[in-house]
């Protein structure tokens, strides 16, 4: 049995999504700038402290498929609203601890939360009338930007200038103002009701344990060394496992991940650009607050303080608020696969003028404008590819499996950088510090990879929107090219409709 949907207000839905999207940004940023005290804060090592970080990635990148599922099988809404629920109890958790195991703990309850900024953008294919689709896809898809860029100098002015535990209160309280806005905008949204449609609970826990061997030695393997019995063990269980789980995901009836859904090669070769675009993405966010904040001793280090290196990134992040509409726009008139390969080559731009331009403060404020400016035209044109290729029934997990690939693309290049700027360094004081030609070479990695990116698009099968090609069936893609939008599926969109008068939501309800 079914139920009206609530009407359905596209301009409060994609603010409350866009914010949603910002609040779970600001969760990554907001402890690097204490990680420098965290070992005196909570009586620990430094390389203790840095589970502060490695926990919210792991359980992330572990939470965010299972979140994705759960989405398509019981409703988009109802998960969103339970991905705010680890977020303000994480936040408060951290705010009391006073040593490592509970921040750790928080960490990681902020990090299953993270897993609403894909569910908000595949909950637009179930709300948003069809013209607007793709623009929204766009301004949420940005909004990891904006809530990165505009929280790392909010977080370091109040480690510098207050209590460092207001940090986590303010998170807390904007995931619970988070949280109540879902509930009061954001319209009810399909469920799956088919007996077979269940959760899969093995796949899920195959997928953890593959991934958090994987990640956990990616990140740590630095820390323990790449040759030591930990790392290694850890790097060669990863693949095995992750084997073992594809299997079981072939042969299980309600799978997490569809992984012959996934094979589709529209959504594999998008999957393979996003990881490496992310790969790419990250290096720069790696390696420029570096340069910024090294002494001017070293004759390239610009000698800012943590707020003001913070300041000078966060015109990046708004920088993405600005081109997603135009992005959308590109990705109407021409493809969202024009759009991705674009936004590689602007990445790659970025890259090759720091080479020029990373002498300078202003230089680097050009550099990152410019790479911000590519990430959110890809960023923007992923989520658009992915669900024009997947069933509107497994939405959500697609969209949650590429956010994944895209986590791993950045933990990958967190530790190929790392392991560069190690291996290259020079004496400056008491400890070494990573040289000029390191920072050279990571940037100059940086372009390589997003020309890679783009040479990977060129490979996307995509096809030309159903409008422009008379005779295409009920498949083809929308104008915006983000996702089969039948006439039935488009009367669905409208205000007031019922989900059971389109045959794309036959056998659900809503939640």
């Amino acid at each position: 049995m079914t139920t009206l949907r609530p009407v359905v207000h596209p301009g409060r839905s994609i603010s409350v999504l866009a914010a949603a999207g910002i609040v779970a940004a600001l969760m990554q940023t907001l402890v690097v700038p204490l990680i420098g005290s965290l070992p005196t804060l909570l009586n620990t090592t430094a390389s203790n402290a840095s589970w502060a970080v490695t926990a919210t990635l792991l359980a992330g990148a572990v939470t965010t498929p299972v979140s994705g599922r759960l989405g398509d099988l019981y409703g988009k809404r109802r998960i969103l609203l339970a991905c705010c629920v680890p977020l303000v109890v994480g936040s408060v958790v951290c705010a009391l601890a006073d040593s490592l195991i509970p921040m750790v703990v928080g960490r990681a309850l902020q990090g299953v939360g993270m897993g609403i900024v894909a569910l908000g953008i595949s909950a637009l294919r179930d709300i948003m009338p069809p013209e607007r689709l793709g623009s929204s896809i766009a301004l949420i898809s940005s909004s990891l930007g904006i809530g990165g860029a505009l929280g790392l100098p909010f977080a370091a002015a109040v480690a510098e200038g207050a209590d460092w535990r207001i940090l986590f209160w303010v998170s807390a309280a904007l995931s619970a103002v988070v949280g109540v806005l879902i509930y009061l905008v954001i319209p009810a949204t399909p469920a799956q009701k088919e007996r077979t449609a269940r959760f899969d609970l093995l796949g899920a826990l195959g997928l953890g344990t593959g991934l958090i061997c994987l990640l956990l030695g990616v990140s740590k393997g630095a820390d323990w060394g790449w040759g030591s019995a930990t790392t290694l063990v850890l790097l060669i269980l990863s693949p095995v496992i992750l084997l073992v789980w594809g299997w079981w995901e072939l042969h299980t009836p309600s799978p997490l991940v569809d992984l012959r859904v996934t094979a589709r090669p529209l959504v594999l070769v998008t999957n393979a650009a996003s990881f490496v675009v992310a790969f790419s993405m990250y290096a720069a966010a790696l390696l420029v607050p570096q340069l910024l904040q090294l002494p001017e001793r070293t004759g390239y280090g610009l000698g800012q303080s943590m707020l003001a290196a913070g300041l000078w990134m966060a015109p990046s992040g708004l920088m993405m608020m600005v081109v997603s509409p135009l992005g959308a726009k590109l990705s109407t008139a021409r493809s969202p696969k024009t759009t991705l390969f674009v936004g590689s080559l602007v990445i790659a731009l970025g890259y090759g003028s720091s080479l020029l331009l990373m002498g300078s403060t202003w230089g680097l404020l050009i550099v990152t404008c410019v790479c911000n400016t590519g990430v959110a035209l890809a960023y923007g044109a992923m989520p658009a590819l992915i669900m024009g290729g997947v069933p509107q029934s497994e939405t959500a997990s697609a969209n949650s499996f590429n956010t994944l690939l895209r986590s791993v693309g950045t933990s990958v290049a967190a530790a190929v950088v790392g392991i560069i700027l190690a291996q290259m360094t020079q004496g400056a004081g008491a400890q070494p510090v990573p040289s000029e030609s390191g920072f050279r070479t990571g940037l100059l990695l940086g372009c390589v990879v997003a020309l890679a990116a783009a040479a990977i698009t060129l490979a996307i099968p995509y096809r030309k929107p159903a409008a422009n090609r008379p005779g295409t069936g009920d498949d083809a893609t929308s104008p915006t090219g983000s996702a089969p939008v039948p006439k039935a599926t488009a009367a669905a969109a409208a205000p007031g409709a019922r989900p059971a008068d389109t045959p794309a939501t036959r056998g659900t309800s809503t939640d």
